[in-house]
Formats: C-alpha cells, structure tokens, sequence
C-alpha cells in the first residue's frame, strides 16, 4: 500500500508544478479535502472505464480521471507530500482520493503509530494536492472496492510491497494495468523521524522537562528525571563559565587594546620630550646661548689680566725722591718691583667676583 512505504518518498526532489484541472478552481486550495462517502461513489455521470493512454491524452471536464493513493501517513511530511503530488499530475485532468488506514489495521500489520487516526486523517485534508479523504481505508484492495468508488488508478511506488502474506498487495492492479508508478524521496520517512527521536531521547526528554512537562506525561522515573535535572543545571553552569570566560577575553582584549594606545602615546611624548631637549640643550639651543651671553657679559666686566711671567700692566708707584737726592742714590726699597703673575690672578679674580656682586645687584634694583 501507498501509505504503508510511502514513509520513504521518490528519489525524485523536484517534481514539475502541478498542472491546472480542467474542472475550474482547485476546491482543495481553498477549504481541507471532503472525506468520502461509506456508500462509494455516487456520480450520475457514466462511468466507463478508462485505459491509460486515454488517461494521458485528457478527458472531458465532467469527467476526471480518479485516481487512489493510499498509506498509514504517519508523522505527514514532505515524502508523503511529494508522493501525492506525483500522483495528483499523473494525469492531465485528475481526482485524488487518498486512502488512510485506521489505527486497528495498522496496529496489526505494521507497527504502534504516534499519531492516532483522526490526526492522520485531519493532516491529509489539508495537503493541497487531496481531493477527497478515505478513512478506515482496507489492506489491501478487492475488485469490489475499486468498482464501489469508481477507482480508475491506483498510484503508489512500483518496488514489491510484502504484508499480509502476500508477496505483492498490487500484484492483481498491476496485472489488471490499473497501477500508476510514483517515485520515492530518499532520506525522508515516518522511520527516519522516529530513529532521531529514539537517538536523541535524553535531549528531547529534557527539553520537554524544561518546558513544563511533568515526568509522568514523559513516562520518565524519578532517577532519570533527577539525571536530567542535575544535567540542566551542569549545562547551566557551563554556559556561565562560558560566558565569564567571554566576557573575559574581551575584557584582556580592551586592556591590551588600551596599552597600546598608552605606548603610542608615551612613544609620542617621549620624542616631543627629547626634540625640546634638544632644541633647548644642543649645540645651537637656547641655553648655550645663554652662557655665551653670560660669559661676554663677565668679561666685558672683568679687567684684562696681564700675560704670564709678563710685567704688570699696572702703573708702579714709586717713592717720591728728594731734591738733594740722585735717581742713582736711591735705595733699593724705594723702588718698587713689577707685581708676580700669582698676585696678578688673584686681583683678577677678586676684581671678577666684585664685578659680578654689582652686576647682580643692578639687576635686583
């Protein structure tokens, strides 16, 4: 049955966009799909039976090719949707009714579902692909079903379906050529959906806890509920430490980020510093022309003092000579002696200390 492996899909990922009905708007596309009638199908409308070359080529309006999928459509997704889809544009001018197995026979031949019946009915009507909605749809298809609801195709993926002790369930559509083949979509099925469920168990049933499900409505014991608990508050403290040691990191990067704009700025100072040093220190800097002016100023002020082992330049005194006396009988310690270079040094120094005192004083006045 269509449903029954439609899990798996159509290797196909992109299908054509559906054709256009020729019976005027889609009502699928505006309200969810009618279910059918128990009773079958009760169109006025002749219906003959139609081979698929027919099919292809088109009918009339009034007249649409009916086609039936069916399957368990557990968890609908996208392979399922595909799947109808394919079978929906099979034909140019096409009725979908989808056939949906009920909890009781599904329990039995395949497995526990996780949806119950009445929301695996209520997802079909709402595929945009659904005209019409079968629910407590059979196993396997009879002669007498397909005459009871004017079925002129059955579509499903053409791989050998074995279930109730048959090799085929479609073996007698396909021998009778009512059987239309759709692709199926590879990594998408019911299956796929609960094995991630099943490995991922613990971090779903603590999700759950977290929203406000009791451990009761997960069917968790008090040990593992107590696990998962103390494994939220390890995760908690790790986001914290986490987050401290972000916030860490960018704290270390702005210090560092800061430092060195500090050694920029002191590398600035520093050469700032150094160039008025140096324009006040250097060779041709202010302060060396200071000390020139400083030192012609000394000595413009101090006396000249007479060359080493020279005469003093000083004027010598003599004693006066009496006028009964002769320059030739004069005694010797009436003539004065020129003054030694040790005398002439320290009356210039004493004369350059005096000069500086009144230089320093005139400018205190």
């Amino acid at each position: 049955m269509a449903g029954k492996r439609r899990g798996r899909g159509s290797n196909v990922q992109q299908q054509q966009a559906p054709q256009r009905q020729r019976g005027g708007p889609h009502r699928a596309l505006r309200e969810p799909a009618v279910f059918a009638k128990t009773t079958g199908c009760e169109s006025e409308i002749p219906h003959e039976k139609l081979t698929i070359a027919q099919a292809r080529r088109g009918t009339p309006a009034h007249r649409p090719v009916r086609v039936y999928a069916d399957g368990i459509f557990d968890l609908f997704h996208s392979g399922h949707a595909r799947a109808l889809m394919q079978a929906k544009n099979v034909f140019p001018n096409t009725f979908l009714i989808v056939g949906v197995c009920s909890d009781e026979l599904t329990h039995k031949f395949k497995g526990y579902t996780v949806m119950t019946e009445d929301e695996r009915y209520d997802a079909l009507r709402h595929c945009r692909y659904v005209d019409e909605v079968m629910r407590d749809a059979p196993w396997s298809l009879s002669t007498e079903f397909l005459k009871k609801h004017k079925i002129d195709f059955v579509a499903h993926d053409d791989i050998p379906y074995t279930s109730a002790g048959s090799e085929d369930v479609y073996k007698h559509i396909k021998e009778a050529g009512m059987f239309v083949a759709t692709e199926r979509t590879e990594g998408i099925s019911t299956s796929d959906l609960i094995t991630r469920i099943v490995r991922d168990y613990d971090i779903y049933a603590r999700r759950n806890l977290q929203r406000g499900y009791t451990a009761r409505e997960l069917n968790v014991g008090f040990i593992s509920e107590k696990k998962y608990r103390i494994q939220e508050q390890v995760d908690k403290m790790k986001e914290t430490v986490r987050t401290v040691e972000e916030k860490s990191k960018h704290f270390v990067y702005r210090v560092e980020e800061k430092s060195q704009d500090l050694i920029h700025k002191w590398e600035e100072k520093s050469r700032e510093f150094i160039s008025n040093f140096l324009e006040l220190f250097g060779p041709d800097g202010a302060w060396h022309a200071i000390q020139e002016r400083s030192g012609r100023m000394i000595q413009a002020l101090s006396p000249y003092s007479s060359p080493r082992g020279s005469p003093s330049s000083s004027p010598t005194r003599r004693r006066s000579v009496s006028p009964g006396s002769s320059p030739a009988t004069a005694s010797p310690s009436s003539i004065s002696l020129p003054s030694s270079p040790r005398r002439s040094r320290k009356a210039t120094r004493k004369a350059t200390r005096s000069s500086l005192k009144a230089a320093s004083a005139y400018n205190v006045q």
